[in-house]
């Protein structure tokens, strides 16, 4: 995570989110633009992971959450899967030292029980050796699916035997990351402007904000951009203004 420290400085401490959740989108259509395999594209798009992770947490952020590969991303060919894959290894082999040391905790989020087992048990030893980082906690959704994770919740209830009426605080306390609040800003990249089955209990009352930056290009300016959008928000949760 080395590179030129960027300061981002949102418009007053009260206006930061706690928790910014970001779909990372357009790698492909980055790599296409430029004649590239769409996997360079991919290389790229980890590079901005380390940039924005370090972006966030100058920015106090508490909480980051990246989606980077979906239940349906399976779909994909069996080369640009294999591709990333291998990005997610060497990412977790060779950052982890610089993620301890910038005091960065790492979580993951999705049905991990179905990635290769020698991913699974790398992403279990991150989570391990990075447990007592406090700067920021980032959580990557790899195998990720938001219906999926609301459907894993109700059985993990069902399974513990719970008894009487499903209320959301239950649900909610099933899903896979209980104890990360529910996202403030959701950001996605690329100029799509759907959830893509992100997060789709968590960013109930979520902010949302689109860019048409494609994800390999997105940095702590862009970052920033979203920051003051979401400052110049008035979060009313339903309620009437003025009531």
């Amino acid at each position: 995570m080395a590179g030129k420290k960027m300061t981002l400085n949102p418009a007053g401490s009260h206006s930061i989110p706690a928790h910014v959740a970001i779909i990372m989108d357009g790698n492909g259509r980055w790599a296409q633009s430029r004649k590239m395999p769409r996997l360079a594209g991919h290389h790229e798009g980890v590079k901005t992971v380390e940039r924005i992770i370090r972006a966030a947490a100058e920015a106090n952020i508490q909480y980051l959450s990246l989606y980077a590969f979906s239940t349906e991303n399976w779909k994909r060919p069996g080369s640009e899967i294999d591709g990333l894959m291998n990005l997610f290894r060497h990412f977790l082999k060779f950052k982890l030292p610089d993620l301890k040391k910038n005091g960065v905790r790492l979580l993951f989020s999705g049905r991990i029980d179905g990635l290769p087992d020698d991913l699974a048990n790398e992403m279990k030893k991150v989570e391990e050796e990075t447990s007592k980082s406090e700067r920021i906690t980032v959580t990557i959704c790899v195998n990720y699916g938001g219906r999926q994770e609301i459907v894993d919740s109700v059985n993990r209830i069902i399974e513990l035997g719970y008894a009487g009426l499903i209320t959301e605080e239950r649900i909610s306390a099933a899903m896979y990351q209980p104890k990360i609040p529910d996202p403030d800003l959701v950001i996605r990249t690329s100029g799509e402007t759907r959830l893509s089955n992100f997060l789709l209990w968590e960013s109930a009352y979520s902010e949302f904000y689109f860019t048409e930056v494609l994800w390999p290009d997105f940095n702590g300016e862009e970052l920033q951009k979203a920051l003051t959008y979401y400052a110049g928000r008035e979060r009313r949760y339903g309620s009437v203004k003025g009531a």
